[in-house]
């Protein structure tokens, strides 16, 4: 059931995933709060491989520098298992952020971006340092993503709001 996405201003809900990071250590379960007192980019994806997620993925990855210049954490969820999400990183030579796996869907559900059919919906959600949503971005056709600047900007907003 979708009750649709989150307000900006909602308290993100927590979570506890697992997911990699490509390491040794990184096979393990992450917890959402784990990130409070840091700037958080959650990135919901479609799924591993297909070409839309994999550029995405890549580019955020190659502009990653940026995004940690502003103290932020990314994590990327898609409904594939954490067996799935090792091979697509390792077929694209690793991302620089934990990759998890909500295989049955109830992240995306409580973040409301599931579509009609059950299906994640690329979306963006930035929180604050309370983990309080400042962005939010759900696509409705899935053939675009948000760039890296934007995420940028929102998180420069995040953490200087007006």
């Amino acid at each position: 059931m979708n009750a649709g996405a989150l307000a900006v201003g909602a308290d993100a809900p927590d979570f506890s995933l697992a997911g990699t990071d490509g390491t040794v250590g990184g096979h393990r379960h992450y917890r959402l709060s784990d990130y409070r007192g840091d700037p958080v980019v959650l990135v919901f994806y479609p799924g591993d491989d297909s070409p839309i997620c994999t550029r995405q993925l890549v580019a955020y990855t190659r502009d990653f520098p940026a995004l940690s210049e502003q103290g932020a954490i990314m994590l990327a969820l898609s409904p594939q298992d954490v067996a799935s999400h090792d091979r697509f990183a390792a077929a694209h030579g690793g991302f620089a952020f934990p990759l998890l796996a909500d295989v049955d869907k109830a992240v995306g559900a409580a973040y409301g971006i599931l579509g009609p059919l059950g299906f994640y919906r690329r979306s963006i959600f930035v929180l604050d340092r309370s983990g309080v949503i400042r962005y939010r971005h759900r696509s409705l056709t899935g053939l675009g993503f948000q760039s890296s600047e934007t995420l940028v900007e929102a998180l420069r907003e995040a953490l200087d709001p007006q």
